[in-house]
């Protein structure tokens, strides 16, 4: 069952990705995509970070394990980084440079998802530290606790924490008030 489970995906992928087309240029069919259609039309989001987060799915069919930071953050970019644009999309502010730091403070907190998740997500075959940095601090196994992983994982959280900075700015630059001083206390954690 998970066997077929796992080859029906790819079509279901596509046919959430003709879904978001038709709220586009069209009518979807999916009831879900019917409610969303009236949001994206009233706010002007982009299809770009949906069309992103589809990406993302088809990126976890495909990859189980990232050899570099750079690889990992490309993959963010599709998984995480669109949330946030949607978010400012609604927001009606997708300024470049608050962009910027939305995309930070996403990556960030998927940082700290797959720091949470390890043991979970080394169960589910994938593994969300980049084998450069494993192997920087001569991390030979996850499933043990160890001070060289300790070390990796202090050093991965502090990657995050750098990130996640970028949440007081984007807090202060979305006007404060209720808003912005969400979003900056959603970046702390």
């Amino acid at each position: 069952r998970v066997h077929v489970t796992i080859l029906c995906m790819p079509r279901a992928l596509d046919e959430l990705e003709a879904e978001v087309g038709r709220c586009y240029e069209g009518e979807p069919t999916w009831e879900v995509m019917r409610e969303l259609q009236p949001t994206i039309r009233a706010c002007s989001l982009p299809s770009e970070p949906f069309l992103r987060l589809i990406e993302a799915n088809r990126i976890d069919q495909r990859i189980s394990e990232y050899a570099t930071w750079a690889d990992l953050k490309h993959y963010c970019v599709h998984s995480a980084d669109p949330v946030g644009r949607l978010v400012l999309g609604v927001l009606g502010r997708a300024e470049p440079d608050l962009v910027a730091l939305s995309d930070d403070v996403c990556t960030g907190l998927q940082l700290v998802n797959f720091l949470q998740d390890v043991p979970r997500d080394l169960a589910l075959g994938r593994v969300y530290l980049p084998a450069d940095d494993r192997a920087r601090f001569g991390v030979t196994e996850l499933e043990r606790p160890s001070p060289e992983l300790r070390a990796l994982l202090e050093f991965e959280a502090d990657r995050a924490r750098g990130l996640l900075a970028s949440g007081d700015e984007l807090g202060r630059r979305l006007g404060g008030g209720r808003v912005g001083r969400a979003v900056a206390l959603f970046a702390r954690g």
